[in-house]
């Protein structure tokens, strides 16, 4: 069942009507079997897997709490085996393939093979909450669950099983052990916040990702600044469409009543690779730095030793991404870009200081907002590349030139037609104005909930019609998953 679907938002109704007209003690139940049943939709076999997953951790948290003196022990345990099943499924085709390529690099040939295997969906959201669960009870920051339907329901959770967020068991589980009955707010906000993702992936992503993709599947062929837009544009395209998959998931879940963290809040409008990562898929970033980056040292041990965790933190981030060498690199593009931020702050800080700029005038923070935008940018060209050629050979073309092609009607010929790229821009203008009004502190939802019930019923009714008219018939519309489903 994909979540940009109808059924899907018939089920969210179902699931959400029945929970809302049961007694408040079956609600963990019905909940859990709606889990199960959306989870087994995709895959029966990946459930096996998602279950076994739940059993091991629930009884790890149990036991780290009744045998403190076994703990680490328990604890160690408990994470070589869901890092470890992370990595049969995602990274056994991976280690096949660079092993062979070694051998190829060292003796001519190879006919060493490691078969594909099933990937259990989500199985890169759900295992880093287990993991993250069990550290937090060895932590003692939470209690270990006792119920084991409320911990099964914090893993499984249907909206946000497949693509995240990635929730923390101390924010979720309080909410399921006390589910709240019907709120017309919840599901006001609630369905404003689906709509808005709908919006952002079938508008906006889906049009910017067949210019992309244009680009993309014939990199040889695009020299210039049609290349260097593609480029921009890949990073609007992840950005809208896992921001878009996040809002629907958010969205969900508070029509459920359940509170769900925010995933993205501005990146784009940030000033520093640094403060981008703040604001970028804020539920994966906060779990790295709380469970790779502080247990490495932090910033605790020295300079040389925060920036080289630094760099540990966001390879591994990057690999986690995807079993491939493409996606490593592009994480650690990340972190070099924040370790060089952090070793030329002295420098800039001078220039500063001698010309006498104003780093809080606007033109200062626009250009600083660019420069990381176009870094962020550059490092995504590897995001998502099948091979190192692909993302060296659009870095070599897209530096030249060729400014024409904004007039000359050469983006129109990327797949889309003139008055799809107009459509797509005006999205895009829409998501800068929201960005910017969550960026100073004004909820768009909040404004639109207090309107009157015409007003708010007519910007339903035109988003719906908008995006029913121009996403799933209009020119572009790709029904296919979320770029961040695979992951």
């Amino acid at each position: 069942m994909q979540i940009l679907s109808i059924y899907f938002l018939i089920f969210l109704a179902i699931v959400a009507a029945v929970n809302y007209v049961l007694p408040q003690k079956i609600r963990p139940y019905w909940l859990l079997v709606a889990n199960m049943a959306f989870y087994a939709s995709y895959k029966v076999a990946g459930l096996l897997v998602i279950i076994a997953g739940i059993i091991i951790s629930y009884t790890a948290g149990r036991l780290i709490q009744r045998s403190p003196d076994n703990k680490k022990t328990i604890l160690t345990g408990t994470i070589v085996v869901l890092v470890g099943s992370l990595c049969y499924f995602k990274y056994t085709v991976l280690l096949g393939t660079t092993i062979r390529n070694i051998q190829e690099l060292v003796r001519g040939s190879s006919e060493f093979r490691l078969e594909s295997i099933l990937i259990p969906l989500g199985i890169s959201y759900f295992l880093l909450q287990m993991i993250g669960y069990v550290v937090d009870v060895y932590k003692g920051k939470i209690d270990a669950s006792v119920s084991f339907v409320n911990y099964a329901l914090f893993v499984s959770f249907f909206p946000t099983v497949v693509s995240g967020p990635i929730e923390r068991a101390g924010n979720m589980i309080p909410q399921y052990e006390n589910l709240p009955g019907f709120d017309e707010d919840n599901i006001r906000k609630g369905i404003l916040q689906i709509i808005w993702g709908f919006f952002l992936k079938m508008i906006v992503a889906d049009r910017l990702g067949v210019i992309v993709s244009t680009v993309n599947a014939d990199p040889a062929a695009y020299k210039g600044t049609v290349v260097f837009i593609a480029v921009l544009m890949y990073a609007l395209q992840i950005y809208t469409d896992f921001g878009g998959y996040s809002s629907i998931a958010i969205g969900s879940a508070r029509v459920l009543g359940i509170k769900v963290m925010d995933n993205f809040n501005s990146p784009f409008l940030s000033t520093s690779v640094a403060e981008l990562w703040r604001r970028w898929h804020i539920s994966l970033s906060t779990w790295f730095r709380d469970y790779v980056y502080i247990p490495l040292g932090g910033n605790r041990k020295g300079t040389a030793r925060k920036y080289l965790n630094l760099l540990i933190t966001f390879f591994i981030s990057g690999l986690w991404h995807g079993a491939a060498w493409t996606y490593a690199v592009w994480g650690l593009i990340n972190g070099v870009f924040q370790v060089l931020g952090m070793i030329l702050m002295p420098i800039r800080n001078k220039i500063v200081e001698v010309f006498h700029i104003d780093r809080e005038a606007f033109s200062h923070r626009l250009l600083k907002t660019a420069v990381t935008f176009f870094l962020f940018s550059f490092a995504v060209i590897f995001f998502g590349k099948d091979t190192f050629a692909q993302a060296v050979l659009i870095i070599k073309n897209m530096w030249l030139f060729t400014p024409w092609v904004l007039t000359d009607g050469s983006l129109y010929t990327l797949g889309i037609d003139r008055p799809a790229f107009n459509l797509m821009l005006l999205g895009l203008m829409l998501m800068v104005i929201a960005d910017i009004a969550k960026y100073r502190g004004v909820s768009i939802p909040e404004v639109i909930s207090r309107q009157s019930l015409w007003i708010r019923w007519c910007i339903y009714i035109g988003a719906l019609v908008l995006i029913t008219v121009c996403g799933v018939w209009g020119h572009g519309y790709d029904s296919t998953s979320f770029i961040y489903v695979q992951f």
